[in-house]
């Protein structure tokens, strides 16, 4: 299960965007990946799908992208694994790490390191976030990934912002991920949707989906998947 989660991000994120035509592309990874990093795991997460769908796009490619990680918690996995590289932009939006897991990681002031100095933003929100101060950080989210020009935008999508989820603390409406995705697809980029957390059973199917009509209007709960029909080699991200 864990491989085949990476695997699917891997495949979905190796595609090029069809000349100027925006591209969107969902990987429904399932254990999640964002607190997996370069040698260690934690969080229910084993590999960081969105890493390694970041580096197939760069080997595909040759171009930069930026991940955009919506979920409750800090993706601090996925920040270790780019933090000291310059071909992409992390930016987190989360629940504060004094109070939240995983405690040690998110802090506004972890920016890059060497040449990935300014290439990571960490914006940490207080418990009972509503949608405007949400917004407000997702705004500024993307505004700074602009500036770094990615050629990709790559969203870990963590649906436990929902204000009924078990172990989280924000207070998001399902209508607030139409929003969201409405937010994001305005960037106008190539987008890979790649699945975190998520833990009210009842719900969570509704919240991907409210997602996903957010960046495609015409998008049921009918989505149709396509595998790779050839193996293909693409480099470790933990390597560079």
């Amino acid at each position: 299960m864990v491989f085949g989660a990476a695997f699917g991000a891997l495949h979905a994120g190796g595609h090029r965007s069809a000349g100027r035509r925006r591209v969107i592309r969902l990987s429904l990874c399932r254990p999640p990946g964002h607190h997996a990093g370069r040698d260690y795991y934690g969080g229910y997460c084993f590999l960081s799908s969105a890493a390694i769908a970041a580096q197939a796009w760069i080997d595909r490619t040759g171009s930069r992208c930026a991940i955009l990680d919506v979920d409750y918690h800090h993706g601090n996995g996925t920040q270790d694994i780019f933090y000291e590289r310059d071909d992409v932009f992390f930016a987190s939006l989360h629940a504060d790490p004094a109070f939240a897991y995983p405690f040690f990681s998110g802090y506004a002031e972890e920016s890059g390191s060497g040449r990935g100095l300014g290439a990571n933003l960490n914006l940490p929100l207080p418990l009972g976030t509503r949608w405007e101060t949400f917004s407000a950080a997702l705004t500024r989210a993307l505004v700074t990934a602009q500036r770094f020009s990615p050629a990709a935008l790559i969203v870990s999508l963590g649906v436990d912002t929902y204000k009924d989820d078990p172990i989280s603390g924000f207070s998001l409406e399902t209508a607030d991920f139409i929003r969201m995705a409405e937010t994001i697809r305005d960037a106008g980029l190539p987008t890979l949707v790649v699945l975190e957390g998520g833990y009210n059973l009842k719900k969570i199917g509704e919240n991907v989906v409210a997602f996903l009509q957010g960046l495609e209007p015409h998008i049921t709960s009918k989505t149709g998947l396509d595998f790779p029909r050839k193996k293909e080699h693409f480099s470790d991200p933990c390597r560079h």
